[in-house]
């Protein structure tokens, strides 16, 4: 028995090769179109990341929450800042409250320091190998806004990869057999 015998195929084996061409370009255009959504929350944002997911709980925030992101080059960093930054060994960025400023003559030249809510002491253990500040080029944003729990769903589909593989899948599935 091979893999298009099974009964849930029938749809797309009663459809010509025109159909399964215009099902597959409805699936590109669906990815396509979540991709420029991303693009355009960046570019409206000024934000590489306009959108993370709280990996772990704090004070401010509960696993799952969703955080929105801008970056606003002219508004400076200041303490009591929510900031998500990036440190060139961790693929993930991570999202901790400034606590220090020190500034010098211009915005670039500012270097600060952050703390995670919950955390006892700063970050200068999370940071690179002999990196004690963060500047303005490791911030991805500043937290403006967030909801809650929604970022469960990345979280679960983190977690459990065949998850992620079942839904994409039946996403596909779902979109091929579906005739308009």
């Amino acid at each position: 028995m091979g893999f298009l015998d099974y009964a849930i195929f029938d749809e797309i084996r009663r459809m010509n090769s025109r159909q399964v061409i215009y099902q597959f370009l409805n699936f590109a255009m669906i990815v396509s179109s979540a991709l420029m959504i991303w693009k355009g929350l960046m570019v409206v944002t000024g934000s590489e990341s306009p959108i993370v997911v709280v990996i772990s709980g704090s004070i401010a925030f509960h696993r799952g929450d969703l955080l929105m992101l801008t970056m606003d080059r002219d508004d400076p960093i200041r303490a009591g800042d929510l900031t998500a930054f990036k440190i060139e060994s961790r693929d993930i960025p991570i999202v901790h409250r400034v606590i220090k400023v020190h500034e010098k003559s211009g915005k670039d030249d500012s270097k600060f320091l952050t703390k995670g809510d919950d955390n006892m002491v700063d970050d200068r253990g999370l940071y690179a190998p002999g990196q004690h500040w963060l500047t303005p080029k490791d911030v991805v944003g500043r937290g403006k806004g967030f909801v809650p729990y929604v970022g469960m769903v990345t979280i679960l589909m983190n977690d459990y990869p065949m998850l992620t593989y079942t839904v994409l899948g039946l996403l596909g599935l779902f979109v091929l057999i579906h005739r308009d």
